[in-house]
């Protein structure tokens, strides 16, 4: 919630990764046609690059801009369903949360293919001196954002502790639903020490949401708040100096 850009995409591309294996390899071809267009922009601003190749390499980046755009819109569209519930629930009732896909540039009116071709053409005619002037490429996936809003205010900026770890909360058990939604399987769950960033009513929503359901590995230094029902039916470890015990 708090960090930079590039985390939130890195947290689409990761999660999207798990479900299409073609979004993985059309990410892949964006970055290598990215990294050959910002070469040939920087060799431009010493007048030694070619304005027919920078023509070639952007309709191919265009190309696969569209697709990696197309399938993030998609899977915000799909997080934000399950997303929304789960946080009305978490908050009891209280908070609507908004999950927005939100472009370095206005290409998005349309997610209709060829309109989103169009809208990136038209961009990139627009700023294709700039970025000459410039040495490299200013608009594209490379620099969307992810934007969470919590009762139509943006909680990045407005947001106070507690809606922002429930918003982080709501996004991961979305997650889940969105796999097992996507391939017909839960994945298995990681929680490294999240416990204590929670409340007692959020520990219980979240090991109630996914107990029974999905595999789940949970590291915590204290399981005083948690549900007794909850931990009768988990096998718990105590790790101590590097020795571990199963506790009976």
């Amino acid at each position: 919630m708090k960090g930079s850009p590039q985390i939130r995409r890195k947290f689409l591309d990761m999660e999207l990764g798990q479900i299409s294996p073609v979004y993985l390899h059309h990410l892949a071809l964006y970055h290598k046609v990215l990294n050959q267009r910002n070469h040939l922009l920087k060799s431009m601003q010493g007048q030694n690059g070619s304005k027919d190749m920078l023509d070639v390499l952007t309709d191919q980046l265009i190309m696969l801009a569209v697709e990696v755009t197309k399938r993030r819109v998609e899977f915000v569209s799909k997080l934000q369903k399950w997303a929304e519930s789960i946080h009305y629930d978490i908050s009891r009732g209280k908070e609507r949360l908004n999950i927005q896909y939100l472009p370095s540039s206005s290409v998005l009116d349309e997610i209709d293919l060829s309109k989103l071709k169009e809208g990136f053409y038209e961009t990139y005619a627009r700023k294709k001196e700039n970025e000459i002037r410039r040495g490299v490429t200013l608009f594209g996936p490379h620099r969307d954002d992810l934007g969470f809003f919590v009762n139509e205010r943006n909680i990045q900026t407005f947001g106070s502790q507690g809606q922002q770890r429930t918003t982080a909360l709501a996004v991961k058990l979305a997650e889940i639903e969105l796999i097992y939604e996507e391939i017909g399987e839960y994945p298995i769950l990681l929680l490294d020490d999240v416990l204590s960033e929670l409340d007692d009513f959020r520990q219980s929503h979240l090991l109630k949401t996914i107990q029974k359901k999905v595999q789940t590995f949970v590291t915590t230094t204290n399981i005083d708040g948690i549900d007794e029902a909850i931990l009768t039916n988990s096998i718990i470890y105590d790790v101590e100096e590097g020795t571990i015990d199963q506790r009976r």
